[in-house]
């Protein structure tokens, strides 16, 4: 597995502009648009975990709703939302168990602005980062991305699949 924690630079602002271009990259990746293709790890009725394009750190994934909703807990119904974060507490589980991370952070980012499309983080902290680099540093983007191969992404959803069968 393909471990790679060495940042590259990422233009903030073609990632910025891209984010708030208006369409949403969730819906065009559940449509299957080529443009917007992902490893996709898992699928349910109702959600959808993948890889991040731009992650900062190995095994980044993240989990949305099919729907488009932009609201954390207000577009939900109580069951709605206790159905999602099972697949958030599974995509976790097998990323820990595959990753065998320092810690996992579980985060929603996005804004009306960027990214509406409700949306979870599920960030794979390595082990032996220093502590100075870790937490609110290591999701910035503005310290850099890592840039794993495709062979090591496939090799690493076909463990996450295999591990998410055995959960």
């Amino acid at each position: 597995m393909d471990m790679e924690t060495r940042r590259t630079p990422i233009d903030l602002k073609e990632l910025h502009r891209a984010s708030a271009a208006g369409t949403c990259f969730i819906c065009e990746l559940i449509d299957r648009n080529p443009e917007f293709e992902h490893e996709i790890i898992c699928e349910t009725d109702h959600a959808v975990a993948f890889l991040s394009k731009f992650p900062t750190m190995f095994g980044y994934c993240l989990v949305a709703p099919k729907r488009h909703l932009e609201q954390v807990t207000g577009d939900f119904s109580e069951a709605e939302y206790l159905d999602l974060q099972r697949v958030i507490y599974r995509v976790s589980e097998a990323v820990r168990k595959v990753l065998a991370p320092e810690r996992v952070y579980i985060l929603s980012l996005g804004s009306q602005r960027a990214n509406a499309h409700v949306h979870w983080h599920i960030a794979p902290l390595p082990p032996g980062v220093p502590l100075a680099e870790q937490q609110y540093h290591a999701l910035m983007h503005e310290n850099g991305v890592v840039t794993p191969t495709k062979e090591s992404c496939v090799a690493f959803v076909k463990r996450l699949r295999e591990c998410l069968r055995d959960l």
